[in-house]
């Protein structure tokens, strides 16, 4: 593994864990066994680096729902909590704990949620054979609120968003 991608996923777990905030550089280069002086040559700086982790984590879930329906869709985020925690979306603690105004990692979560809510447009159009852009947000806001429902109730918060996906999504069929 080369040096930019071990401190990425290194990044990734503290940041996940532990926040943005409390993850600080020395925390950082002590779990990546590199100095500062390599780090800051790798990533510029902190906010670079969660930028480039948002960047990764992003492309990894984005993978992860290459799905064609809405069932499916809630299936793959039970199955994205199962083997990376239940801890509510990354994108959206970041942006709180920076208050949206560090302009990297800014960026970064508004390219993610705009892509993010497009995918879901189109899971939503291939699913029922045309766009519905009211069930659209719909499965959205169940999606982000399942996705924070989970710290506390874990999968099952999943499973119930997925259960009013399936009856706003067999209305809209009908």
């Amino acid at each position: 593994m080369d040096t930019n991608t071990k401190l990425t996923a290194v990044a990734e777990s503290l940041f996940d864990r532990h926040g943005y905030t409390a993850t600080g550089i020395d925390r950082l280069t002590e779990a990546a066994g590199l100095s500062s002086r390599t780090l800051y040559k790798h990533v510029g700086n902190k906010a670079q680096l969660m930028a480039r982790v948002l960047a990764e984590r992003d492309r990894r879930f984005m993978a992860g729902i290459e799905v064609k329906s809405v069932d499916a869709l809630f299936a793959a985020l039970e199955d994205w909590g199962q083997a990376e925690g239940f801890r509510g979306c990354l994108f959206l603690r970041v942006n709180a704990e920076t208050g949206g105004t560090t302009p990297e990692i800014a960026e970064a979560v508004a390219a993610h949620k705009r892509a993010f809510r497009k995918r879901i447009g189109e899971i939503v159009a291939a699913d029922l054979g045309h766009d519905d852009p009211a069930l659209s947000e719909q499965v959205l806001v169940l999606m982000e609120g399942a996705t924070h429902a989970a710290v506390y109730l874990g999968p099952e918060a999943v499973r119930a968003a997925r259960s009013a996906a399936r009856i706003l999504t067999d209305r809209a069929r009908a």
